[in-house]
C-alpha cells in the first residue's frame, strides 16, 4: 500500500486549483504547470525501482459495490503511460506558455488549467487498479480536454468540439457502459487480473465476443476506424492541445485501456480461443494504412499530423494482439515512441504557426531557411515516425516486425512495411518544401520564438536518446509481458 499514486494524481489537481486561484497574478499562475509537471515526473518515476523488479503499488480509497472499489494499483503498463505522460508535460506547459503568449491567446487561465486536470485524469487511469476506476477517469478526460478543443469559441472550434464529445461521449455511454455491465454480471468484479479477468467466467463465445467490442469500440479514444473522425475534427483547438491531444494524454489513454481489455480483462489465451486477436489485428492493419492514405491528402500540416496519429495509435493494437512477446514489447513501446516524437511534430507545427500565421505545406516554401531549429526537429520526428534508426521509432518498428516474423503472421510485416513507405511519402515532403522549396512572400520577418522552439528540440534530442538507450521502457514492456 502506497500514497505515491494519489499523490501524482492530486499534484496535477492542485495544480489546475491554483492556476484558477492565481488568475489575476499572471507570472504566479504561469509558475504553476511546469513546476507541478517536476513533482509529478518526480513522483512518477520514483515508483519504478520496485515495478522494474516485479512488485506493484496499490491504493483502495473506497468500495463501489461489491466487488468494485475506487482504487489504484500500479504496475509496469501503467507506468508506461504515466511515465511518458508526466515527463512529456513539464515540455508542454513551458512549450505551452511561449505559444499563448507569442499569440495573445484568450482565456488562457481556463486553458492552463484544464491542461493540468487532463494529465490529472491521464495519471489517474494509468494508476487505475479497476475498470471501473479507469473509466471514471476516461470520462474526467474527455469532459475536461472539451474546452480545450472549443478554445478559440468561433463557428469550426463548436463544430470540431461538438464532434469530439459526440462521438468520445456516445461511444462511452453506450456500448462502454453495455460491457461493464457484461464484465461485472459475468465475473462479479471489475479488477484487472494477470492472464484476464473474464478467462474462466465460463460464459458463451457470442456473448463475450460481444462484450469485447462494446469495449474495443466503446474506447473510441483508440481511433479505430470508424471510430476516428473526431480526432481530425479536434486539429481546431490550439497547437499545445493538439499535441495533449495526440502525444501526451487523449489517445494514449484510449490504447492504454484497449490494452488493459486485451491483458487484463480478457487475457490472451482467452481472445486467442475465441479469435479475436485475429479480427483486431486486420481491423488495426486497415486503420494503419487507410489513415496514411488519408494523410497523404491533406495540405493542412495539422490534419496531416492527425491522421497520421490515428495510423500510430494503431501500430501499438496490433503489436498487443499478435500475442508474439517480441511484437507486444513493440507495441507497448510504442505508446512512448510515438509520444514522444508525434509531440515534436506538433510543437513544430505551433511554432510554424506562431512565427508565419502559415498552416499549410504548400505554403512553407523555403520556411526551413528562417526556421532551421524548427524544421530541424521536425525532421528528427518524421525520420522516427518513419521507422528510421537511431529514432525512437525505429526501435518499436523493429519489435514489431520481428514480433510478425515470430507469430508467423507475414500479413502484418507487409502491413508494417507499407505503412513505413506511406510515413516517408506524407512526412519527407514536408522538409523538403520547406528546405528547398521556393520561398513565398512575406517571411522576411519570420524568426525563431525561444519560449517555442527550444521545447521542441529538446523532445527531438530526446527521441534520439530514446531510440539509443531503449532500456527503461522496453523493461518496463517486458515486464507486462511476462
Amino acid at each position: 500500500m502506497s500514497i505515491r499514486p494519489l499523490l501524482a494524481v492530486a499534484v496535477a489537481g492542485l495544480a489546475a486549483a491554483l492556476v484558477l486561484i492565481l488568475h489575476d497574478r499572471k507570472p504566479l499562475r504561469d509558475l504553476v504547470s511546469p513546476v507541478a509537471a517536476v513533482v509529478m515526473f518526480v513522483l512518477v518515476v520514483s515508483m519504478a525501482p520496485r515495478v522494474l523488479a516485479g512488485g506493484s503499488y496499490g491504493l483502495v480509497l473506497f468500495e463501489i459495490l461489491p466487488g468494485v472499489d475506487f482504487a489504484f494499483r500500479v504496475d509496469a503498463l501503467g507506468l508506461v503511460f504515466a511515465t511518458i505522460s508526466s515527463g512529456l508535460w513539464i515540455v508542454a506547459s513551458v512549450y505551452s506558455l511561449g505559444y499563448m503568449r507569442s499569440l495573445n491567446e484568450h482565456a488562457q487561465t481556463r486553458f492552463f488549467a484544464c491542461f493540468a486536470t487532463s494529465l490529472a485524469a491521464a495519471a489517474g487511469g494509468a494508476f487505475a487498479a479497476n475498470i471501473f476506476t479507469l473509466v471514471i477517469f476516461y470520462e474526467v478526460l474527455s469532459l475536461v480536454t472539451y474546452p480545450l478543443v472549443y478554445h478559440h469559441e468561433d463557428d469550426e472550434a463548436w463544430d470540431g468540439s461538438r464532434k469530439y464529445l459526440v462521438y468520445l461521449m456516445g461511444a462511452s455511454k453506450s456500448v462502454l457502459l453495455a460491457a461493464i455491465a457484461l464484465t461485472y454480471h459475468l465475473a462479479g468484479s471489475l479488477d484487472f487480473v494477470p492472464g484476464g479477468l473474464l478467462a474462466e467466467v465460463g460464459a458463451s463465445s457470442l456473448v463475450l465476443t460481444v462484450v469485447y467490442f462494446c469495449y474495443l469500440f466503446g474506447f473510441a479514444k483508440a481511433a479505430l476506424m470508424p471510430l476516428h473522425a473526431w480526432l481530425p475534427a479536434a486539429m481546431v483547438a490550439p497547437t499545445p492541445v493538439s499535441a495533449l491531444l495526440h502525444a501526451v494524454a487523449v489517445v494514449k489513454m484510449g490504447v492504454f485501456c484497449v490494452l488493459r481489455v486485451v491483458f487484463h480483462v480478457f487475457g490472451t489465451e482467452l481472445m486467442d480461443g475465441l479469435g479475436l486477436a485475429l479480427v483486431t489485428a486486420y481491423l488495426a492493419s486497415f486503420t494503419i494504412l487507410m489513415a496514411s492514405v488519408y494523410a497523404l491528402t491533406r495540405d493542412d500540416l495539422k490534419a496531416r499530423l492527425a491522421y497520421s496519429t490515428v495510423s500510430q495509435l494503431s501500430y501499438i493494437v496490433l503489436g498487443a494482439v499478435l500475442f508474439s512477446p517480441v511484437a507486444m514489447v513493440g507495441g507497448i513501446y510504442h505508446i512512448a515512441a510515438h509520444a514522444i516524437s508525434k509531440i515534436t511534430l506538433f510543437f513544430c507545427a505551433g511554432s510554424i504557426f506562431c512565427a508565419s500565421g502559415k498552416r499549410k505545406i504548400s505554403e512553407m516554401g523555403g520556411i526551413g531557411r528562417r526556421l532551421p531549429w524548427t524544421m530541424g526537429a521536425f525532421f528528427i520526428g518524421s525520420l522516427s515516425m518513419i521507422g528510421v534508426p537511431p529514432a525512437s521509432g525505429f526501435v518499436s518498428k523493429w519489435y514489431l516486425a520481428l514480433g510478425s516474423v515470430e507469430a508467423e503472421q507475414f500479413a502484418f510485416l507487409v502491413v508494417l512495411l507499407v505503412s513505413s513507405v506511406l510515413n516517408a511519402a506524407y512526412f519527407l515532403p514536408v522538409s523538403y518544401v520547406a528546405f528547398f522549396g521556393e520561398p513565398n512572400e512575406g517571411q522576411g520577418g519570420v524568426r525563431e520564438i525561444p519560449m517555442v522552439t527550444i521545447p521542441l528540440v529538446v523532445t527531438a534530442v530526446l527521441s534520439l536518446l530514446m531510440g539509443i538507450f531503449p532500456g527503461y521502457f522496453i523493461a518496463l514492456a517486458e515486464g507486462v509481458v511476462r
